[in-house]
């Protein structure tokens, strides 16, 4: 769509529909930023635009009439694509795209994207580093923190832009293309907000939909469903397993990450070379070798950077050791799949911080992994009691309740033996008490470092 004059209306006032707003005002269009939030003011919103910003500002109910003069809607992640304002929109015959979509259709050289319900952030990091190491022109977009909004106009043919695409914004996608997809696995999240795991797994695998068979998809053949999804695609496959030797594809075989193609087995790394622990995080390297590789990467150039490459904050992430206790920040884990991992990588007795927003998930899996590694969990949040629940249904009785995030904090604090490791992992989302689960992690760190 040619956006030049055209009344687009931009849903969501965040960091995305900020954005958005942005790039519609630098392309000639007409941006109406709306917010559904009636406690908002126009001030409130206007300051959060670029000085000089010509866009309207729309907060409470959609106007009818305002519907009629719209030629285009974009929707920020955040806003689910069945609430009433968007049905009005879509009944009005207007039609309907993401931030992503947006961004995507303004910019200009190759998309590798990744989704996934855990391992997206650290494989999204590893391959733009790979990628900046391979040409000049490389931007990290998308869920990981940087709106695709803010530098699509400033790519080139010669670009790539690596983004970490969620299931939010996979929704709205029309045209969007990747040369390159991957979906790192997929288990039970968000469903509060996809309602069913059929419709979250579909979701999800629409990050292939304008691939061709020019195109690849990298795939984890140890999910069931992605092993089904791959034979039913038109485009090239690559499968990557951590458990098992594959004909074709990615494994870790005996410590080394090997690479199987046409019967030639090149060995890309030994895992003690990596600086990444855990299991998760050798599938998260083997993603980005995959994609590299598939993109035409030389091999020398992968090595190097993945050789090099520490973790992503928040995503077990070291903080320090004190008075003999190691502090883990793995505020990241906000679903039970995402914080079974932080446990699984804990090689110490751990006092564990969970809770938070409640996404209508499980917990039982979660408490099972804990496999006498945890020796207290303090829990907090609004999932707080449905936890503990879990918890002592799976027999797991050492459960300490705070009311504040400070305090759940302090109980850790006076659990933890030397030898022992805190580890905040929570299994929830952070909403509720914190804004993202950044800002969780870093109050997280700060109460860490003011310890003595």
């Amino acid at each position: 769509m040619q956006l030049k004059d055209k009344t687009v209306l931009v849903f969501g006032t965040g960091i995305s529909g900020i954005g958005s707003a942005d790039l519609l005002e630098k392309v000639k269009a007409k941006p109406i930023l709306y917010d559904g939030n009636e406690k908002l003011t126009d001030e409130e919103v206007r300051a959060k635009l670029p000085a000089g910003s010509n866009a309207q500002i729309v907060i409470g109910t959609l106007d009818e009439q305002l519907l009629k003069r719209l030629d285009l809607a974009v929707l920020s992640p955040g806003v689910p694509t069945d609430i009433p304002p968007v049905n009005q929109i879509r009944d009005a015959g207007v039609p309907i795209w993401g931030e992503i979509e947006l961004a995507y259709e303004n910019s200009r050289g190759d998309v590798l994207a990744i989704t996934g319900t855990n391992g997206k952030t650290t494989t999204t990091t590893l391959v733009g580093e790979i990628m900046k190491r391979h040409q000049k022109s490389v931007y990290v977009v998308g869920n990981i923190g940087n709106p695709y909004t803010e530098v699509a106009l400033e790519t080139t043919d010669a670009s790539v832009a690596v983004a970490e695409i969620s299931s939010f914004q996979l929704e709205t996608i029309d045209q969007f293309h990747p040369k390159v997809s991957a979906i790192t696995n997929i288990t039970p999240d968000h469903l509060n907000r996809h309602h069913t795991m059929e419709e979250y797994i579909r979701v999800k695998e629409c990050i292939t939909k304008n691939q061709t068979a020019e195109d690849t998809c990298v795939l984890n053949y140890e999910d069931e469903e992605l092993r089904r999804f791959g034979k039913t695609l038109g485009t090239k496959v690559i499968f990557f397993s951590s458990a098992r030797e594959l004909e074709q594809g990615i494994y870790l075989k005996e410590g080394k990450i090997e690479y199987k193609n046409a019967g030639k087995v090149t060995v890309i790394c030994s895992v003690g070379e990596l600086k990444l622990p855990g299991l998760h995080n050798y599938e998260n390297v083997m993603t980005a070798v995959a994609m590299t590789l598939a993109y035409g990467v030389p091999l020398e150039e992968i090595q190097e950077v993945i050789r090099a490459f520490t973790a992503v904050e928040h995503r077990i992430e070291y903080v320090a050791e004190k008075n003999g206790v190691v502090y883990y920040n793995d505020s990241k884990g906000t679903n039970p799949d995402a914080a079974i991992r932080g446990i699984r990588a804990m090689d110490r007795p751990t006092v564990l911080i969970g809770g938070g927003y409640d996404k209508d998930s499980s917990y039982e899996e979660w408490i099972q992994a804990f496999d006498g590694k945890v020796k207290y969990l303090v829990l907090v949040g609004q999932t707080k009691e449905k936890i503990a629940k879990a918890a002592k249904k799976c027999g797991f009785d050492h459960i300490l309740m705070a009311e504040t995030f400070e305090e759940a904090f302090a109980l850790c604090v006076e659990k933890a033996q030397p030898g022992d490791a805190v580890l905040l992992s929570p299994a929830c989302a952070s909403w509720g008490m914190f804004p993202n689960y950044e800002v969780r992690g870093k109050v997280f760190k700060e109460l860490v470092h003011a310890l003595p």
